[in-house]
C-alpha cells in the first residue's frame, strides 16, 4: 500500500530528486537518475487541478510570504517553507559572490519559487510518482535559453545531477530539451499566462458537463451493510461505525479498529440476509453531554413471537471498566413502535441544538401509506411517518422514561401525540444536523433530511416545529393522491415544501447527508451534500440566500489524472447507505457493492477536493488519548489507486479523460 509523501515544506528539488517511487516502497537511489529515455517517455496528460509536491491540493497561506510572494495568494509554500526556500537562495548567493560569479538573482529566485507554485507538481513532474522528481522546474524553451546564456553557472548550486551539467556546458538546444515539459501548458513561465489554467485556479473544478470533481479516500473497509458512522463528541475524535446486523466497532484516529465491537446487539436485532431488507441496527445518538454521563441511544427492530415487528429506541451506557465498550446490561426502553410491516422503519437518531432527541419514523410501510383513512403519516394521533422530539433528561409524572418538551407544536393537542415535531413524512433515511458556517455560525441547528419517495420523487427537506411535509398526499412537489391533495382539511399553504427533488430518472433513493462545514477542503464549505442508494449518483445543493431557495450542484468523481495521487482513488460502490461527519467536521459516505446485511462489501470514504486545501497546521486536532485495552487491528486498504491500476493496466476501461 502507498502512503509515502514528500512534504515541499522540508525538501529542496535538489533532495527531492534523491528518491524515486514505487507501487509498494521508497527506493533510496545515491544519486538523481535522468536520462533522455526518461524524459522522452509518454507523460500522462496534465490535470486542470494544480497539486503540490506533497500531493495535495495548495492553498492560501494564512500570513504573508516574504520570499515567494508571488505566492502568498495561492500556491504551495506556508511561512516555514518559504523561509527555507530563502536560506537555500542567500546561501547560493553567498557562494556565488565567493566565487566571483554573475549572480544572477532575479532568474535564480524565479526558478528556486517554482516549489511555491500551485503547480509544482507538473513543474517538477511529480505529477507521476513512479517518476523521478526533477531537480529543475519545466522551463519553456525561451526562458530557458536566456537562462543558459546568463546564468548556466547558477546550475552547479541547483543541482548534482551530472547529465544536465555536462550538457549545459557544451550545447544549449540539448540542455533545454532536457528540463522542457512535454505538456507545453505547464511549463514555466507560460504556466502563468493558460487563462484555462488560472481563471479558476483553487475553485472546485467542474467537469465539461457541469459536475464538480471530487476525489476519495478509503478509511474503513469489509464492513457489513454499514449504516452509520458518528463521533462520540469527547474530543477523542474516535469514530463508531455500526453494522445493520447490530455491531458497532470503533476506529481510531490512525485509522486501527478496536478486536473487541463497542456494542454487539446481533442477538436482539432483526435482520436477516436478504437484498433490501430494511430492518435491523438503524440509528444511534450520543447524549451531547457523552464525555460527562456515557449515555447514548440506538434506534433498532424486533420482533416479538415471530410475528409482530417493532422499532424499539433504548438507551444505554459505556462500562465503566472500558471506555471502548458499551456496558451491555444498560439498556433501557425508551419507546417501541409497532411496525405494520417489513419496510419503512425509518431510522435516524440525532440530537438537535436545544439537547431534545429527535426520532425519525418511517409510515409503517407497503406502498401508499394505506393505514387509516388518511394513512399514518397524516394521522398525528400515531407515532409512525413522524419526527418525534422528547427529553431524555428525566421521566414524566405518568412513568414514561422521558418528558415531553414543552414547546412541542402538538403538546397540548388532544387529537396528537405529545411527542411529534412534525408530520407528513414516507420514510427518512439519514438526516444531520448543521453545525453552522465556522466563521458567522449561519445555518447553525438546521437539520436536514433525506425522505424517499413512493414512485415518482425523492425529496430533501429542512425540518421545521410543526410541518406537515405532506405525505401521503403530496410526493415531491406534486400530488401523489389527488383526493387527500385537495382536502383542505389536510393541505394548506402553510405545507412545508422540499427545499430540492429530483425525479426517478435521476434516482431511486435518496440517502440524506451533511452540509460540509470542515477545515480541509474549504471550496466545500456550505454545500449539503448527498447521494442516491439505488444508483450510486452523489449530488450537492448551494444555498442562494438572497432567493431562499437551493441550487442542484452534481457531484462526480474527478478524472484519472486529476486524483491520481497517493492514497486517493476516484471510484466507490454502488449502493450509497449513509454520510457521515467526524468530529472535525469532514465529511465521509457508507456504500456497499451488494446490499445484505451479511455481504462485507461495505466501505467508508472520505471526500477530498483536489483543488484547494486549507493551509498546513490550520486544522491540525489535540485529541483526548483513548486508553486501549485489547488489541487493534491496522486499516489496510482493499480498494485499488489509480497509480496501481495505471501501473498494470494504461488504459483503464470508463477512466479516459
Amino acid at each position: 500500500v502507498f502512503n509515502t509523501y514528500f512534504l515541499c515544506s522540508s525538501r529542496s528539488s535538489r533532495s527531492l530528486s534523491k528518491f524515486t517511487y514505487f507501487s509498494d516502497q521508497v527506493w533510496s537511489v545515491t544519486a538523481p537518475t535522468f536520462s533522455l529515455s526518461m524524459l522522452s517517455a509518454a507523460i500522462q496528460p496534465a490535470s486542470a487541478h494544480p497539486q503540490c509536491l506533497d500531493f495535495e491540493p495548495p492553498f492560501k497561506p494564512q500570513w504573508h510570504l516574504e520570499f515567494c510572494s508571488q505566492y502568498e495568494q495561492f500556491g504551495c509554500c506556508d511561512q516555514r517553507t518559504d523561509n527555507v526556500i530563502a536560506e537555500r537562495y542567500w546561501d547560493v548567493i553567498e557562494q556565488l559572490e565567493t566565487a566571483g560569479y554573475d549572480l544572477c538573482e532575479d532568474m535564480l529566485k524565479e526558478i528556486m519559487c517554482q516549489e511555491c507554485s500551485p503547480y509544482a507538481a507538473h513543474l517538477y513532474d511529480a505529477e507521476d510518482p513512479y517518476t523521478p522528481v526533477r531537480d529543475l522546474p519545466g522551463l519553456c524553451f525561451g526562458y530557458c535559453s536566456e537562462f543558459h546564456r546568463k546564468c548556466r553557472h547558477v546550475l552547479r548550486y541547483l543541482t548534482d545531477n551530472q547529465l544536465l551539467l555536462d550538457t549545459s556546458g557544451r550545447d544549449m538546444a540539448t540542455f533545454c530539451s532536457l528540463v522542457d515539459l512535454s505538456d507545453q501548458d505547464y511549463c514555466y513561465p507560460r504556466v502563468l499566462k493558460s487563462t484555462d489554467l488560472n481563471s479558476n485556479l483553487g475553485q472546485v473544478v467542474e467537469d465539461p458537463k457541469g459536475c464538480l470533481q471530487v476525489c476519495l479516500t478509503e478509511v474503513a473497509n469489509s464492513l457489513r451493510n454499514p449504516v452509520l458512522m458518528l463521533h462520540s463528541g469527547d474530543d477523542t475524535h474516535r469514530m463508531f461505525i455500526a453494522e445493520q446486523l447490530g455491531f458497532v466497532w470503533v476506529y481510531l484516529r490512525d485509522g486501527s479498529r478496536l478486536e473487541r465491537p463497542f456494542l454487539d446487539m446481533s442477538g436482539e436485532v432483526l435482520t436477516t440476509p436478504w437484498l433490501g431488507d430494511e430492518r435491523g441496527f438503524l440509528g444511534m445518538a450520543f447524549h451531547p453531554k457523552y464525555r460527562l454521563n456515557g449515555r447514548f441511544f440506538i434506534y433498532y427492530s424486533i420482533q416479538f413471537d415471530g410475528k409482530v415487528d417493532k422499532i424499539r429506541i433504548s438507551e444505554m451506557k459505556v462500562s465503566d471498566g472500558d471506555m471502548n465498550v458499551a456496558d451491555p446490561y444498560s439498556e433501557r426502553v425508551i419507546l417501541e413502535i409497532e411496525e405494520p410491516a417489513a419496510n419503512h422503519n425509518g431510522g435516524q437518531l440525532l440530537f438537535g441544538q436545544d439537547g431534545y432527541l429527535y426520532i425519525f419514523t418511517g409510515d409503517g410501510g407497503k406502498a401508499g401509506d394505506p393505514f387509516g383513512k388518511y394513512g399514518n403519516a397524516q394521522n398525528r394521533s400515531a407515532l409512525l411517518g413522524k419526527v418525534l422530539r422528547i427529553d431524555v433528561d428525566g421521566s414524566d409524572p405518568v412513568g414514561k422514561p422521558y418528558r415531553i418538551p414543552p414547546d412541542n407544536p402538538f403538546s397540548r393537542d388532544p387529537d396528537a401525540r405529545p411527542e411529534v415535531f412534525a408530520y407528513g413524512v414516507r420514510n427518512m433515511w439519514r438526516c444531520s444536523v448543521d453545525r453552522g458556517d465556522p466563521v458567522s455560525g449561519y445555518g447553525r441547528g438546521r437539520i436536514f433530511c433525506g425522505d424517499v419517495g413512493q414512485n415518482r420523487y425523492e425529496e430533501v427537506d429542512i425540518i421545521v416545529k410543526g410541518g406537515n411535509y405532506g405525505w401521503r398526499a403530496k410526493e415531491g412537489f406534486e400530488c401523489y393522491d389527488i383526493k387527500l391533495c385537495q382536502n383542505a382539511s389536510l393541505t394548506t399553504t402553510d405545507d412545508i415544501l422540499p427545499i430540492f427533488a429530483y425525479s426517478h430518472h435521476v434516482g431511486k433513493s435518496v440517502t440524506g447527508g451533511y452540509v460540509y462545514r470542515g477545515c480541509e477542503s474549504p471550496n466545500l464549505n456550505g454545500l449539503y451534500i448527498f447521494g442516491d442508494f439505488m444508483t450510486g449518483r452523489l449530488m450537492a445543493l448551494e444555498e442562494n440566500k438572497a432567493a431562499r431557495t437551493w441550487i442542484e450542484k452534481s457531484i462526480c468523481m474527478g478524472s484519472t489524472t486529476t486524483c491520481s495521487f497517493p492514497g486517493l482513488i476516484n471510484h466507490h460502490h454502488k449502493f450509497i447507505i449513509s454520510f457521515a461527519e467526524d468530529e472535525a467536521g469532514e465529511l465521509y459516505f457508507l456504500a456497499t457493492s451488494y446490499p445484505s446485511a451479511m455481504s462485507p462489501t461495505g466501505t467508508v470514504f472520505k471526500f477530498m477536493d483536489p483543488s484547494r486545501r486549507a493551509p498546513p497546521g490550520k486544522c491540525k486536532q489535540k485529541p483526548l488519548p483513548v486508553k486501549v485495552k485489547g488489541k487493534k487491528f491496522p486499516f489496510i486498504p482493499s480498494e485499488r489507486k489509480l497509480l496501481h491500476l495505471r501501473l498494470s493496466n494504461p488504459k483503464i476501461p470508463g477512466t479516459e479523460e
